[in-house]
């Protein structure tokens, strides 16, 4: 049986990876700011024994090795990891303040790096795993208003396949998801301070994405369930943009 590790998992795509793995008899350890979503979304699925919540906020690192020592605790090992967690910010170089800058990075890239420094030891003691890193199409260049968001997705890829490079070795494999423009509970409460319905931004979308549509909350999972499975057993450094065409 395999056990998952999210970094996030209670709202959004990594609640659709969490149920699915529950599918597959997977055990999972998610995390999130809001113990009563993490302890809810539990009694939901009635799956106390399969799942492990731990409430952790990434601003800080100072919850990131209990995590993981409480996830070994409970689930003994840890098979793959799915770095979910993130926040994109409206900011671009020119007005961008350094809370936010800091918030961002703190986030994005600080708190998975240092769940990664333990989960990456646990992987190498046992000759395998899987890390999957969520991304964004603003990795390359970025929109105007996305500046520090762009930078840390960037760097998120570099860091995936640095350790493709140096951690095969190991047995340890670590790939990249683009994903594109989503539905997301943070992407629609963005939208609804902006203004903007779902239903108008849907609409808004669709004219932007060449494939017609915004994704849903359902459409990387099934490439994140393959990444996780032994299928994937030669896959890593690999790069799986899944966008709908759009390239930003």
């Amino acid at each position: 049986m395999k056990t998952v590790m999210i970094l996030g998992g209670a709202k959004g795509v990594g609640k659709e990876i969490l149920k699915s793995c529950l599918q597959k008899g997977y055990n999972v350890a998610f995390s999130g700011r809001q113990k009563a979503a993490g302890t809810d979304l539990i009694k939901s699925l009635n799956a106390k024994e399969s799942l492990y919540f731990h409430e952790l906020d990434l601003n800080s690192i100072d919850g990131i090795e209990d995590f993981y020592n409480e996830t070994i605790k409970r689930f003994k090992k840890i098979d793959s990891l799915v770095l979910y967690a993130g926040i994109t910010p409206i900011a671009s170089i020119l007005d961008a303040e350094e809370e936010i800058y800091d918030s961002v990075f703190n986030v994005n890239l600080k708190a998975p790096f240092f769940l990664i420094k333990h989960v990456l030891k646990s992987m190498v003691s046992q000759k395998s795993g899987s890390i999957i890193f969520f991304g964004s199409a603003h990795m390359d260049y970025g929109a105007i208003d996305r500046a520090p968001y762009a930078l840390t997705k960037n760097a998120l890829n570099t860091l995936s396949t640095h350790i493709a490079h140096h951690y095969a070795k190991y047995g340890v494999r670590s790939n990249y998801i683009v994903m594109g423009w989503t539905n997301t509970e943070g992407e629609l409460a963005l939208r609804y301070k902006e203004g903007i319905s779902e239903q108008e931004l849907k609409a808004q979308v669709s004219d932007v994405i060449p494939m017609g549509r915004m994704l849903n909350t359902f459409d990387p999972v099934p490439a994140v369930m393959h990444l996780i499975s032994d299928q994937s057993s030669m896959t890593t450094g690999s790069i799986i943009r899944i966008t709908g065409g759009e390239y930003i």
